[in-house]
């Protein structure tokens, strides 16, 4: 049975930092891209970056560049995103994908709230 499970989001003060995780298991992590996604409450999910799993590129939305950072540790089967700076519209819940080919699979999201 597949299984990512985020954690480390809760509530941040604007500019503050926050590291969030997806543990990923049932699959053979190092084959696998992943995607975190954010979906804020009436607005569409939107991809907020990417890490490859041929040679950990990554790439980010815009809106976040800069600021967040993607890695992984396939000894773990986790991924991480590393958010800096935060700003309140970072407020979201946040998704992991992990993704191959035709493959797809979705955590439950880890929610995170940036207000002072």
């Amino acid at each position: 049975q597949v299984q990512l499970v985020e954690s480390g989001g809760g509530l941040v003060q604007p500019g503050g930092s926050l590291r969030l995780s997806c543990s990923c298991s049932g699959i053979t992590f190092s084959r696998y891209g992943i995607n975190w996604y954010r979906q804020a409450p009436g607005k569409e999910r939107e991809l907020v970056g990417a890490i490859s799993r041929h040679n950990n590129s990554t790439n980010y939305a815009d809106s976040v560049k800069g600021r967040f950072t993607i890695s992984r540790d396939n000894a773990k089967n986790t991924v991480y995103l590393q958010m800096n700076s935060l700003k309140p519209e970072d407020t979201a819940v946040y998704i992991c994908n992990a993704r191959r080919y035709f493959d797809s699979y979705w955590g439950q999201g880890t929610q995170v709230t940036v207000s002072s």
